[in-house]
């Protein structure tokens, strides 16, 4: 479904800036039968709203395409995601919430901050739509509603389990096309001081750092401040804090609430000055220097990976991201240029690639092969990744970083 509107200040002044062309869904890995089955491929596009300056995907999947057909994503595999989730709980838990309290945690996929916020004595509930990731945080002892966040699920919750002194959602605002209900949802289930946080990749850094393989289907906005302020205010909410964190490429979690409940912190303020000192809603700047970049990237990664083939070297990919597949499919990389792809995550050891049909193989089978070169997909775990691979660089193989530019460790 293409959208014809802002979903944020329902502006039509929406203008094209990046075109990715014709994707699968980043997440739509394939079993083997499914290879010899037609693939679907949607418009991979960003327009920017020329009144808000929302940055946003303007083809929408149905959602239960995306996330209700073996959900492949698991917060908990690696520990860099542990630690930040455990790291957030505790945060949130003395700064806004006394034990015996509501947390809600929209997007709750196996349960790993909600454990955390349980283990400060937090009341605590779930709610995902992935039933295949919900039934594993209830086996977690993770209470979760399997479903979408609306305000309909929000009446039903508050009138079984009370309001909520603090609402997560953590890389899923940026999923949500009806943001209208879903700030309906969360205005309702709040309590009257209740905190609203929600974490995403910055937009800011996915300019500066050319992050583009963070863009597919599933992030449907590109969340900045300036865009963000602006629609909280239609639902007499406010941000009060931004605070950036090191996961993910760049993310940074939004601190939010109805208006007068908490002093705004100066670097709310600080952060929109950033923002339009770098021009991030620039549409003819963005045009102009951004998309150019990302093809300059397309053709730079890809003649590094020719030059290596045509050398005689043997390539393979380490991890399996949804961002993953952005890059591969744009780029045009398939199993002619690696030879597969190794996850540590179980869920996705034996399938194949969307679109560019790359076999997943555990990562033992790395270091038994002993390719020359390994392109690292998740690069925004590089550092994790290369450490518990060190026995792959101690034998002689390399590690390609693609992201920002493409570098040999």
């Amino acid at each position: 479904m293409q959208k014809k509107m802002c979903r944020m200040c329902e502006s039509k002044s929406l203008e094209m800036v990046l075109d990715l062309g014709f994707h699968p869904p980043s997440d739509a890995f394939l079993d083997a039968e499914e290879l010899n089955q037609p693939e679907i491929f949607y418009p991979l596009r960003i327009v920017i709203c020329e009144s808000c300056g929302l940055w946003q995907l303007d083809y929408v999947i149905d959602p239960k395409i995306l996330y209700q057909k073996n959900y492949p994503y698991e917060s908990s595999t690696t520990k860099t995601g542990r630690n930040h989730y455990t790291e957030m709980a505790s945060t949130l838990a003395k700064k806004f919430a006394k034990p015996g309290e509501l947390a809600i945690d929209i997007g709750s996929n196996v349960g790993v901050l909600l454990q955390g916020l349980k283990e400060h004595g937090l009341k605590v509930l779930g709610i995902d739509p992935a039933g295949n990731i919900a039934a594993k945080a209830i086996q977690n002892g993770i209470n979760t509603i399997v479903d979408f966040f609306s305000l309909e699920i929000a009446k039903k919750i508050k009138k079984e389990f009370g309001e909520a002194k603090i609402i997560t959602g953590t890389n899923v605002f940026a999923h949500i096309d009806n943001l209208a209900d879903f700030m309906r949802g969360i205005d309702y289930l709040l309590l009257p001081k209740g905190v609203f946080v929600i974490e995403a990749p910055y937009l800011l850094e996915l300019v500066k750092n050319l992050e583009y393989d963070t863009i597919y289907h599933e992030h449907l906005s590109y969340l900045s401040l300036k865009p963000l302020s602006k629609f909280l205010d239609k639902f007499g909410f406010e941000m009060f804090g931004a605070e950036k964190q090191n996961i993910h490429g760049g993310t940074i979690r939004f601190l939010m609430a109805r208006k007068g409940n908490y002093a705004i912190a100066k670097d709310v303020a600080e952060f929109i000055k950033i923002e339009e000192d770098e021009k991030i809603h620039d549409v003819k700047y963005i045009k102009d220097w951004f998309a150019q970049e990302v093809k300059n990237h397309k053709y730079e990664l890809l003649k590094l990976l020719l030059n290596l083939k045509s050398m005689g070297k043997r390539i393979s990919g380490i991890s399996a991201p949804a961002k993953g597949n952005t890059l591969l499919n744009y780029c045009g990389i398939d199993a002619g240029i690696l030879e597969y792809l190794t996850e540590k995550a179980v869920i996705k050891i034996g399938s194949y690639t969307p679109g560019s049909h790359i076999k997943i193989e555990p990562d033992e089978k790395l270091l038994d092969d002993m390719p020359d070169y390994a392109l690292i997909l998740a690069w925004n775990f590089a550092d994790e990744i290369m450490k518990s691979m060190k026995v792959f660089k101690n034998r002689g193989g390399k590690f390609i970083i693609p992201i920002p530019k493409p570098i040999i460790i």
